[in-house]
């Protein structure tokens, strides 16, 4: 059963209840990233895909209390309804991601969250497996900084903004674009019968190229993609190609776990 106090204390927060200003919303962001993995296998797909008509009570028992974490389905679904509880402002965005247009020919795709605060909107997001912003992004046109990695909103022509990332040596890359238009449930349900469609045709042995996991600490994230392993620390990235089965599994593990080793990090 969803319960405020248990979900606090499973993401580490400490003292009286939490106040809806912006460093609580911060460092419940950051607190909720570093302590639940975005794991495509945790929630939603072992039964078929559930995006829509979602257990929240079952996902938080298991992707929470857990620890299994989820997708955005399931991660910013359950901190939508924390922040509800806590007094913020929230709705929900969709957003799309290169693969999502792929695969799924949407835009209607990534879910996450818009508080309001004091008059100013700010981007939430503590399902997507990175690299990304490990705290709330205010919008505006400014560039932000978040851990050595910098971070932009383009408004494109078409009406969409494109939320832009780049580290200390790469160039600006596109994250997801987005329209700053509060969405419901429901406005997932062509994505659930399209990703149910694209599943129910997925070979489950892919040779681990169907995985996809996340783990953020404290400044960085490391991101496991199919064979692709990229590491974000201080905004330096690291990626190679994982060719060994057994470090492939180990890395997974460790991703879910958080017991990444710190050679895995550097």
């Amino acid at each position: 059963m969803f319960d405020v106090d248990a979900y606090l204390d499973r993401i580490g927060w400490t003292g009286q209840m939490p106040r809806p200003d912006l460093d609580t919303l911060r460092t419940l962001h950051k607190l909720h990233l570093m302590t639940l993995p975005y794991n495509v296998a945790g929630q939603g797909f072992a039964d078929g895909v559930h995006l829509v008509d979602v257990d929240e009570d079952e996902v938080f028992r298991t992707g929470v209390m857990e620890g299994q974490g989820g997708t955005c389905f399931q991660l910013n679904r359950l901190f939508h309804r924390l922040l509800t509880a806590l007094g913020y402002e929230v709705t929900l965005l969709a957003a799309s991601t290169a693969e999502g247009r792929e695969n799924f020919g949407t835009e209607i795709e990534h879910m996450f969250i818009r508080a309001v605060l004091d008059g100013e909107e700010w981007l939430v997001d503590v399902g997507y497996p990175g690299p990304s912003y490990l705290e709330p992004l205010r919008v505006s046109d400014e560039v932000q900084t978040q851990y050595g990695c910098q971070y932009r909103l383009v408004r494109r022509d078409d009406g969409t903004i494109a939320l832009q990332r780049r580290g200390r040596v790469t160039r600006w890359g596109t994250v997801y674009t987005f329209r700053l238009l509060a969405r419901q449930w429901h406005d997932w349900k062509e994505l659930e019968d399209r990703a149910r469609a694209h599943h129910a045709t997925a070979s489950e042995d892919d040779g681990g190229q169907g995985i996809l996991c996340g783990r953020t600490f404290d400044n960085g994230q490391a991101v496991l993609k199919g064979r692709r392993y990229l590491v974000v620390r201080d905004g330096r990235e690291r990626v190679r190609t994982v060719v060994d089965d057994d470090e492939h599994r180990r890395l997974v593990a460790a991703i879910l776990s958080g017991d990444l080793d710190p050679g895995d990090l550097t």
